[in-house]
């Protein structure tokens, strides 16, 4: 079911009602959020439902045995390992096995070796990474005692399967999420009405921008070969923001539902646009998914309390996880290890754990250097971003040169090219907006949280005039609906 369809728009209003009048108590509550969970993703393919339920049950049943068996560190150590290998079998068979299995037969073609190796037509269940991995974190936890296991089969099911976040993140822990579905909860209206300013806006992002850039990148990949270096600038430049108000728009959609049944969930974007340098732009970037890497991989490996090459070996695992983490490609994986290198430079140059704070805080503008060194990652995030889109190496190397070729300066060519770009018109408008916009709000955790003492705050009227203007525009000037970048992995 997506977040931008006709059912959704029936499907939450009910829940919604049912949950706050109907199943009032902790309990009901959180079973009418497993049923809803389970039949908002049987929309996409029920069989799959096993699937999540057999995640679910593996790390239950392994928390309470981690719990049964305190004191037997080696038992729990062995009980935690082995969750940690039947949830990741599971997440390779489906999502890497045919990469491993075409990959490994073409390795020993190369010398001499036919190897008969049997491909599998097989689905990948939307969102199997991100639940695979909430459903693994738990484990995690409750082994490094993070956390004490639940015995709630119920509040743990509806944590794994929580519906707003189920398919795309964010991906959350459990010593944040579990805990709020073991207390009772009371409506918030101003928890409530900021969920929903934080929906559409997140619906602004998607529909407006994601989907209406969309249309143009894919007929503008689809004849790359033919195009202007301009075009194809033009092109890598709009994937750019295509990505993030496609993703970041999902998270603020998921953030602002959950808001709406008075949970709280990660920030998982935080203006990741105006980072003023690769290490900064990862901290703003799917936050709940590096941290994930941060805590368990990065951390463990030694972190950064090891010698600097030690530093970067660690990174460049945790980025080629990474990229291998968003699919089974190589373009995945040279993506990943793309932002390694970048960070690697910039841990050698001592520049990895500058700029925690946010940009040109309390000033209306940035200054020349800053603006300079946005513009200088906004390039390098870019020229990562045609390595990602691209369906082989080659036509991402194909794509960068013809990209910085001298037909980069065929502005004729390019003008004619650009009338035939479905969208282009909706799109390059509303992307300045989105950035003068998302500039303004960069202190807070959207673009549309209102200040109290802000004059939209104090003026109803006005702010009432916002929404609309905002739900019409969704209406009038929203791209072919599509589905949401993040489902594939």
């Amino acid at each position: 079911m997506l977040f931008n369809s006709v059912r959704f728009i029936f499907f939450l209003p009910v829940v919604f009602v049912l949950y706050w009048f109907v199943f009032r108590t902790r309990r009901w509550q959180n079973l009418l959020i497993v049923i809803a969970s389970y039949f908002f993703y049987a929309c996409w393919d029920w069989r799959f439902l096993i699937l999540i339920a057999f995640t679910s049950l593996c790390s239950f049943v392994c928390g309470l045995l981690i719990t049964h068996n305190e004191g037997k560190r080696s038992v729990q150590k062995m009980l935690s390992l082995t969750n940690i290998v039947i949830n990741l079998l599971i997440l390779c068979i489906f999502k890497y096995y045919n990469f491993f299995a075409e990959n490994l037969s073409e390795l020993f073609a190369s010398i001499g070796f036919h190897l008969d190796m049997v491909t599998l037509d097989i689905i990948l269940p939307v969102g199997i990474s991100f639940y695979t991995f909430q459903a693994l974190s738990y484990t995690i936890d409750v082994y490094q005692r993070n956390i004490k296991s639940t015995s709630d089969i119920v509040e743990f099911f509806a944590y794994i399967s929580f519906f707003p976040q189920l398919v795309a993140g964010p991906i959350e822990r459990a010593t944040n999420l579990l805990p709020q579905f073991q207390r009772d909860r009371q409506f918030d209206y101003e928890k409530a009405v900021d969920g929903l300013r934080q929906m559409l806006w997140g619906f602004v992002k998607k529909m407006i921008i994601a989907d209406n850039c969309a249309s143009c990148v894919d007929l503008i990949w689809s004849q790359y070969n033919n195009e202007p270096g301009l075009i194809l600038l033009l092109g890598a430049f709009l994937f750019t923001f295509q990505i993030y108000c496609d993703f970041s728009g999902y998270s603020d959609i998921a953030i602002g539902c959950a808001r709406l049944f008075g949970f709280s969930l990660i920030q998982n974007f935080a203006f990741p646009y105006f980072s003023r340098n690769i290490s900064e732009f990862w901290r703003r970037w799917h936050i709940s998914l590096m941290t994930w890497f941060r805590d368990y991989i990065y951390f463990p490996l030694g972190g950064s309390r090891c010698s600097q090459w030690k530093v970067i070996r660690n990174t460049v695992i945790v980025f080629g996880v990474s990229g291998l983490w968003h699919g089974a490609n190589w373009t995945f994986i040279a993506w990943g290890l793309y932002h390694a290198c970048l960070i690697a430079l910039s841990i050698l140059l001592g520049k990895n754990i500058k700029y925690k704070e946010i940009i040109a805080a309390g000033k209306i503008l940035p200054s020349v250097r800053e603006l300079f060194q946005v513009l200088t990652t906004f390039v390098l995030v870019m020229v990562g971003w045609v390595i990602f889109r691209s369906e082989t190496l080659t036509d991402a190397v194909s794509y960068l040169v013809l990209m910085f070729s001298s037909s980069l300066l065929d502005w004729h060519t390019a003008a004619l090219q650009l009338g035939k770009l479905d969208g282009i018109d909706v799109a390059l408008p509303a992307i300045a907006l989105l950035m003068v916009i998302e500039w303004l709000g960069r202190d807070r955790r959207h673009a549309l949280q209102f200040r109290n003492d802000s004059f939209i705050a104090k003026n109803m009227v006005f702010r009432y005039f916002v929404y609309i203007v905002l739900i019409m525009s969704l209406v009038g000037l929203g791209g072919s609906q599509s589905e949401f970048i993040y489902f594939q992995f």
